[in-house]
């Protein structure tokens, strides 16, 4: 495993672009780059081994093929640990990719309190095609100018919303108002038990292809 240490020779040249670091664990200190004289060490294992002079506990953790990562520069001395610092990278990576993919999953559709038919099923065959890639939908109806006076219209509207697509999906809770619009999260079915009640079977969606397999997989 290559070691984290800094390159050599890294300056650019008069006129070169110089790129902005964006690396977010650029700043997390590891091997060679700890200036510290001392350091309390924890193995791989979480075990403390105590308080190392650095040179030793970096040599410590070379010797075995890992990094020493400073994981508490606060503290009195230094906290570092025994780490493969590129493994982990790559999990935090692959954690803040897949909260990113769990965001993007959440599909919204706005309804009126005085929506005409033809636009409420448009706006319900929208939330079943959601509902049916296995999206989450937040269906959010606005109120306007005085029709805050009557807001049981506007639960009418969800209440039957949600009745409609409850061959696609579950809502989280009941609709809930909030300030001038009324909220709910539809959660999709189990895909054995959706029946949609808009789509038409060419609407209905193809299942989604294996994705490839990683180069040297």
């Amino acid at each position: 495993m290559a070691n984290s240490f800094p390159s050599a020779g890294s300056g650019n040249r008069p006129g070169q672009f110089q790129r902005r670091n964006v690396d977010p664990f650029a700043a997390i200190r590891r091997n060679h780059r700890i200036k510290v004289p001392q350091v309390r060490v924890i193995s791989p294992e979480g075990k403390q081994l105590g308080i190392l002079d650095t040179p030793k506990a970096v040599n410590l953790a070379l010797e075995v093929g890992l990094d020493l990562v400073e994981v508490a520069p606060n503290a009195t001395p230094p906290v570092c640990r025994i780490m493969d610092f590129g493994k982990y990278v790559y999990e935090e990576q692959k954690k803040h990719s897949h909260s990113k993919t769990v965001a993007s999953k959440i599909k919204e559709i706005e309804f009126t309190a005085r929506i005409e038919q033809h636009d409420y099923e448009t706006k319900l065959r929208h939330a079943e095609e959601f509902l049916a890639h296995g999206n989450k939908v937040k269906m959010r109806l606005k109120f306007r100018g005085r029709e805050m006076a009557h807001t049981e219209i506007g639960f009418d509207v969800m209440k039957r919303a949600v009745a409609d697509l409850a061959g696609m999906g579950n809502p989280d809770a009941d609709p809930k108002l909030i300030g001038r619009n009324i909220h709910v999260m539809l959660t999709p079915l189990p895909v054995n038990k959706r029946k949609p009640k808009f789509l038409t079977p060419d609407d209905e969606p193809d299942e989604e292809p294996e994705p490839a397999p990683a180069p040297g997989a």
